[in-house]
């Protein structure tokens, strides 16, 4: 065998199968290639988008703790009036109260006094006549000098 004519037959073979592969195998590997690097950019792209998904949303959610630490620091300070108004409202009416009762129970002492005065009138009334009787040593008729007995007791 001649050796120039082996080495022409690789060399044509060679090139034949560099041809077949370039034509065949390497766009089939290129167009893998570059779908995979198509995918891996959107991988990481859809990373980027996630990672500052995630911020945005630790943002909104401490945003949202903030307005709720807000919102029930208001109900709080509500309600803490509201007791205040309540406290106040009971202190008014309880002294409201206490006056109604004070003055109630004046009226009561009032009419007491005056009964007592009453009595006491009459009693006076009873010793000015027994005190009259024994002065005149008569008996004073008390219906006949009723008047005269009653004006004695109011001058008193």
């Amino acid at each position: 065998m001649n050796i120039n004519l082996t080495l022409i037959g690789q060399s044509i073979t060679f090139l034949a199968f560099v041809w077949f592969c370039k034509a065949f195998v390497w766009t089939a590997i290129r167009n893998a290639m570059d779908e995979r690097e198509t995918q891996i950019a959107d991988g990481l792209e859809a990373a980027d988008r996630a990672g500052k998904d995630l911020e945005l949303a630790q943002e909104k959610a401490t945003q949202q703790l903030r307005e709720a630490k807000q919102e029930a620091s208001a109900i709080i300070d509500a309600a803490n009036k509201r007791a205040n108004q309540i406290v106040d409202e009971a202190k008014t009416a309880a002294h409201e109260e206490g006056d109604r009762i004070k003055a109630a129970a004046q009226a009561e002492i009032d009419q007491e006094v005056n009964r007592a005065k009453e009595a006491l009138r009459s009693q006076v009334a009873g010793l000015a006549l027994a005190g009259a009787e024994q002065v005149l040593e008569a008996s004073i008729d008390e219906n006949a000098h009723k008047a005269l007995v009653d004006k004695l007791a109011a001058g008193l």
